[in-house]
């Protein structure tokens, strides 16, 4: 019998774990399943507790968990390097990390603030190409990496504002990573999840009208589940999908098809 996912012992960092609801949680539980060697950074020694606490309540342990902060070059080159010291191979990146001021998801567009504006790219978008750099030294024997996007990229959604911008970037930045990271049999790709109630969701002033959108229009009349997410990342850092890269792969009940 052929292993199709071929992920047991593999290294994953998983970065933007925040509480439980988070979908970087729901892809760690994801990775925990298939047998990966699961890696967490955080940001804070607040969001060191809540992984500590999440590993505990679920009797799950992880291989490292290692401080990183993505609004810096040298947070992030500190922390690849002690996960390619400790590890050796890094097989995989989750890459999770979204955030824009709560003034600059109020309001119009067209009152973004300069400083809101580039902090939002920043750590949502210039985060990944950072991340990305950092990892693939260690990356050699080939691998994947999966970051998260959402509709509002491609779509204008209300009171999704200066985020939108940010993740269309990040898509952009999906595509040029793809070329440069192929020649070292790294893949690159995106999960665009359907609306699930996260810490950033409640930013979003009209969430609670996105979710009832989704379970009227989508094809299959419902919201999208945190594993549901978590299982499709797997399946991108797999052996499931070594001829996928530089793509954005919809998780949403196809409600993005739906005009």
């Amino acid at each position: 019998m052929r292993d199709l996912i071929q992920l047991k012992d593999k290294n994953i960092v998983v970065m933007g774990v925040a509480n439980e609801r988070s979908i970087a949680w729901g892809v760690a539980k994801s990775l925990f399943e298939v047998g990966a060697n699961v890696i967490f950074t955080y940001r804070k020694e607040r969001s060191l507790g809540k992984i500590e606490k999440l590993l505990k309540d679920n009797n799950l342990e992880a291989k490292l968990v290692v401080e990183c902060d993505v609004n810096s070059d040298d947070s992030i080159k500190s922390a690849f390097g002690q996960i390619g010291s400790d590890v050796g191979v890094i097989h995989g990146v989750v890459h999770s990390v979204a955030f824009a001021h709560a003034e600059d998801l109020k309001g119009d567009f067209l009152q973004t603030s300069r400083e809101g504006y580039a902090f939002a790219q920043d750590t949502s978008a210039y985060s990944l190409i950072a991340a990305a750099r950092e990892a693939t030294p260690f990356m050699t024997e080939g691998g994947s990496i999966v970051t998260m996007t959402y509709l509002g990229a491609e779509r204008v959604l209300e009171g999704y504002n200066v985020m939108g911008i940010a993740k269309a970037s990040l898509e952009a930045s999906v595509k040029y990573l793809a070329l440069d990271l192929g020649k070292n049999n790294v893949r690159i790709n995106a999960v665009s999840a359907g609306a699930i109630r996260t810490l950033a969701a409640k930013g979003i002033s009209s969430f609670n009208t996105i979710l009832h959108q989704i379970e009227e229009k989508a094809p299959l009349k419902r919201n999208v589940t945190q594993q549901e997410v978590g299982d499709m990342t797997v399946a991108l850092l797999s052996n499931l999908s070594s001829g996928v890269t530089g793509e954005v792969i919809f998780v949403d009940s196809g409600y993005n098809i739906m005009g």
